[in-house]
């Protein structure tokens, strides 16, 4: 197939990008390269003759049709996406351009082009939302592929409207459209802000490891590797209208999660007192998430996707990466001035 991909610059694009081309697929990376690209991590692509990168931003419909005229995708995969919850928080329409409009933008000049084509059945629109638009769970239960929208943030409103968007733009014109929603990732490239590379960098570091309110929210974990290869999965895959939870089974609460990655870095390079001895508590961003779960029985048992990655061994592999790729993280880390003297722990899980 030959792929549009939104966003392939960011952390999720990376792995997609890499995952599709080993599939044989080409690849057409669609991207603003604002802050949230790693290009640094994807250069490599760049030699690859079936991946080219066009740099547009989503909002600008001119650009979006001639992408689509000047490359004819055969599906589109839909990262691309600004901010964090707490940047939302901070500032809840700086990214509503991008987020909200750049979808409805995609969405028409993918129409236009699918029209153009003659509709043809193969095509497909596969947007990438994530499971905070559901909000919180009680203790026990799981969020099932049609569960009510209950986002808890603006950015997870903006996620939410997006979905609309694509849900709406299925029904009313027909657009073979494809939804996916994924929980908390982990792995290697991924930025400082998140909470995984964050713990590393800190506790190596000496500094204080923020973590917000008790630590006692629970996250499903999958690695991001697992996470492309379901989004290529369904896009090749999926039936079109459906709507597909991506998980993992792995639950675990924050404050565990981080005392385990401190378990981890001990072990590696031991140090005076254990890096536990960093974690501080800090205020509890509003609106945070008690408990995401997803059931993604639906994706599991009629595309035939489960994880291949188990929790432990790939927790250690990416410890193990951070410690030897340090060249890669610690300029993303200064530049982000994450020091005990500024603002820490933006984004939460």
């Amino acid at each position: 197939m030959k792929l549009l991909v939104t966003g392939g610059a960011g952390y999720i694009g990376n792995n997609v990008l890499r995952a599709a081309l080993a599939r044989g697929h080409s690849v057409i990376n669609h991207d603003a390269l604002t802050s949230a690209a790693l290009l640094s991590s994807c250069w490599y692509l760049l030699l690859d003759l079936v991946y080219l990168l066009d740099i547009h931003y989503l909002c600008v419909r001119e650009g979006l049709e001639a992408v689509f005229d000047r490359h004819r995708p055969d599906a589109v995969i839909h990262l691309a996406k600004e901010g964090s919850v707490a940047q939302s928080i901070a500032d809840p329409m700086a990214s509503f351009d991008t987020n909200v409009a750049g979808t409805g933008q995609l969405l028409e000049a993918a129409r236009g082009y699918w029209d153009r084509a003659g509709q043809p059945a193969s095509f497909r629109l596969h947007h990438v939302s994530s499971d905070k638009v559901f909000g919180s769970l009680p203790r026990v239960g799981t969020f099932t592929d049609y569960a009510a929208l209950q986002p808890g943030s603006p950015y997870a409103a903006m996620k939410a409207a997006a979905d609309q968007f694509v849900t709406v733009w299925g029904e009313t014109y027909g657009l073979p459209i494809l939804m996916s929603r994924g929980p908390s990732l982990y792995g290697p490239w991924q930025h400082p802000e998140k909470l995984i590379p964050r713990t590393l960098m800190r506790a190596l570091a000496g500094w204080e490891i923020p973590l917000l309110g008790d630590g006692t929210q629970v996250r499903q974990w999958l690695h991001v590797e697992d996470f492309a290869r379901a989004l290529l999965t369904i896009t090749e895959k999926g039936a079109p209208g459906e709507r597909y939870n991506i998980g993992s089974g792995v639950e675990m609460r924050n404050i565990d999660l981080v005392r385990a990655v401190c378990r981890l870095l001990q072990l590696r390079r031991p140090a005076a007192m254990s890096y536990a001895h960093l974690i501080t508590h800090k205020a509890d961003q509003p609106g945070h998430a008690a408990r995401r779960a997803s059931d993604d029985t639906k994706l599991r048992e009629t595309l035939g996707w489960a994880p291949k990655t188990a929790f432990a061994t790939g927790l250690a592999e990416t410890v193990d990466w951070y410690l030897s790729h340090a060249g890669w993280w610690q300029p993303m880390l200064d530049k982000a001035n994450a020091r005990p003297s500024a603002k820490s722990g933006r984004d939460a899980a």
